[in-house]
């Protein structure tokens, strides 16, 4: 969906990344974008105004699952390295294609 797009690209102006490309996976909490990875490179990206450390560690992870035939856990650990956080929101995850 295009605001689906539109929202993650916001995402990577806030966190001065490039914005992820191919199938993204988003983790949210309520209705907002708190990070997204590409299921392609495995870029992350989040939200560094809120505490998205736990949510991009769920992205992380669940793109990990569904990558785990394709491709080692490797890039996955390094992506998740660059974020912190420090409460524990309820995430939810989805893919936009």
């Amino acid at each position: 969906m295009p605001r689906d797009a539109d929202a993650v690209e916001r995402l990577a102006q806030l966190d001065s990344s490039h914005t992820p490309q191919g199938p993204v996976l988003v983790g949210e909490v309520g209705n907002d974008l708190w990070a997204a990875i590409s299921l392609q490179d495995y870029q992350l990206v989040s939200d560094p105004f809120r505490p998205s450390g736990e949510v991009a560690f769920l992205v992380v992870e669940r793109a990990r699952q569904m990558n785990r035939a394709q491709r080692g856990p490797g890039r996955l650990a390094r992506a998740f390295a660059s974020v912190t956080g420090h409460v524990r929101p309820r995430p939810a995850a989805r893919l936009v294609h």
